[in-house]
């Protein structure tokens, strides 16, 4: 059967799945081979050093820099807090003291006897990395981090915007091809991860945000809408740090594309479960795709170590197309033309021929598809 590899979705209700859980920057582990964890748990930690503040003792004491050190009440690497005396001369009989006062929380980086300046530096940022998803530590990588790996049901959607969630799933649409408006937004949503159907208005949005909704999934949004929400383009960049209040991942595409019914279907299964989510997303090379994580029930011995598919296109199997037109339908192949053929552009390209679901019959490059693993 004739093959060609190909970017692919993976929406299924059982995977083996694996994840690396990995610090910016070296730091302390804090679980172990063999822990079981959940989404919520902390694995790793480290910490960013503060901002340094300069402080001008002796200017502010009145005295030589080279007298400093017989009025300092503080010495490097002291802790130190808002309001405390740094520094006090003892002043004329007891009197007319000067004395310098702390203006942050941290401690003492240094005290120069030769420019008369400290260095205060600012409490240590604290960086942790929790396990995002429910599974077992398989291994872990010394003041790095851990991998992690579940049985889960798994959804990866085409674009998203908005850091890691857990959260509650909850049925707003009642069919894929639904519009959800802000009126379909009540309070029952806070704290939930909210599926829609075909498309969710900006309005809509902003009343998930505002009822304290965790996340949305939906098949389409409004490109336009995704400007006006985050105030700029989005262009090519990474996204999935964004601070709009909740995370989005869209399954299908822009503008009014319904949810694929399995993908609907699935997360119909799954409602009252709680699910990992996120929203980060990279196009270009290296790609990176949002995911939804409904973690499952299993035995530690079905996590056994086993190599990822490689996404192909098959007679049979079922694609997206990612190109105009016919932009985010769903089909299954009927043919692999090997010739190569000669498309608008001049370019010569290989082709194949899909059923689109409602019984089109095209004709595309391969390169406007992607594979939906099932």
């Amino acid at each position: 059967m004739a093959q060609a590899y190909s970017a692919g979705l993976t929406v299924t209700d059982s995977i083996i799945l694996r994840k690396e859980r990995i610090l910016p920057l070296k730091g302390e582990v804090l679980v172990k081979k063999g822990d079981k964890v959940k989404a919520d748990d902390l694995v790793a930690q480290t910490f960013l050093p503060g901002k340094v503040i300069p402080l001008k003792l002796a200017n502010q004491l009145g005295v030589m820099p080279g007298m400093l050190q017989q009025f300092m009440k503080v010495t490097p690497g002291d802790p130190i807090h808002k309001g405390q005396i740094l520094a006090e001369t003892k002043g004329f009989l007891g009197l007319f003291k000067s004395k310098v006062i702390s203006p942050i929380d941290g401690e003492i980086e240094s005290i120069s006897q030769h420019t008369g300046q400290a260095l205060l530096r600012e409490p240590k940022i604290p960086i942790q990395v929790k396990a995002f998803i429910d599974g077992v530590v398989i291994d872990t990588i010394p003041e790095e981090g851990v991998v992690i790996e579940n049985k889960s049901a798994y959804i990866q959607g085409i674009f998203g915007l908005g850091h890691e969630i857990t959260g509650e799933i909850k049925m707003v649409a009642k069919k894929p091809t639904d519009l959800i408006e802000d009126k379909d937004i009540t309070p029952e949503y806070k704290d939930k991860i909210i599926v829609v159907g075909s498309m969710i208005s900006l309005s809509a949005v902003e009343k998930a945000v505002k009822v304290g909704a965790k996340g949305i999934i939906t098949g389409g949004i409004d490109d336009q809408d995704i400007k006006k929400l985050l105030g700029y383009d989005i262009g090519v960049a990474i996204t999935g740090h964004e601070k709009i209040g909740l995370t989005i991942v869209v399954t299908e595409g822009f503008g009014k594309i319904d949810m694929a019914e399995k993908t609907f279907e699935l997360l119909k299964q799954f409602e009252g479960k709680i699910a990992s989510m996120h929203g980060m997303t990279q196009i270009r090379a290296g790609v990176i795709r949002p995911e939804i994580i409904i973690p499952l029930e299993f035995k530690e011995e079905e996590l056994a170590a086993h190599e990822t598919k490689v996404s192909s296109l098959e007679i049979g199997g079922t694609i997206r197309v990612i190109r105009q037109p016919n932009f985010g339908k769903i089909g299954k192949i009927t043919a692999l033309i090997e010739e190569l053929h000669t498309v608008e552009s001049e370019t010569k390209v290989r082709i194949l021929e899909a059923e689109l679901e409602d019984g089109t019959k095209v004709t595309l490059p391969r390169a406007n598809v992607e594979v939906i693993e099932l």
